[in-house]
């Protein structure tokens, strides 16, 4: 009996496998992957009158209601403006002082190789930036 025991696990073993990969690949089969991002970008306004549409049908604003709803609408776009241009700033600072610490370590052989490499990596950036649409 003891000569029965591991093709009998080995079976088990295979059947496990195979229905953990048939289950898998079912998973990909009936919910595959979504892509985030694809298509056309929303523009702010067309996002702006979609979202106060469903606010005023789903939840029945009133006229006034409405009017609260831009007020808010436009102080959130502000701030949100203040925000971005605040960390965009930051971010500027933080740039221009790594750039001015790499040049400060670096010989005068090698500073017209970096300039040379800081600008290749900027065309880079902004071909990227433009085949992505931004």
């Amino acid at each position: 009996m003891k000569q029965w025991k591991f093709p009998i696990a080995l079976y088990l073993f295979c059947v496990f496998v195979s229905g953990a990969v048939v289950g898998a690949l079912g998973y990909r089969t009936y919910n595959p992957p979504t892509a985030r991002g694809v298509g056309p970008r929303r523009g702010t306004e067309q996002f702006r009158h979609q979202y106060l549409e469903e606010m005023r049908t789903r939840l029945n604003l009133d006229a006034g209601q409405m009017e609260k709803l831009e007020v808010i609408l436009n102080r959130t776009d502000e701030r949100f403006n203040d925000a971005r241009s605040q960390h965009n700033q930051m971010v500027r600072e933080l740039r221009e002082d790594h750039v001015a610490s790499v040049r400060e370590m670096l010989t005068p052989e090698q500073l017209p190789k970096y300039d040379e490499l800081r600008t290749e990596r900027e065309r880079r950036a902004k071909q990227l930036k433009a085949s992505q649409g931004r």
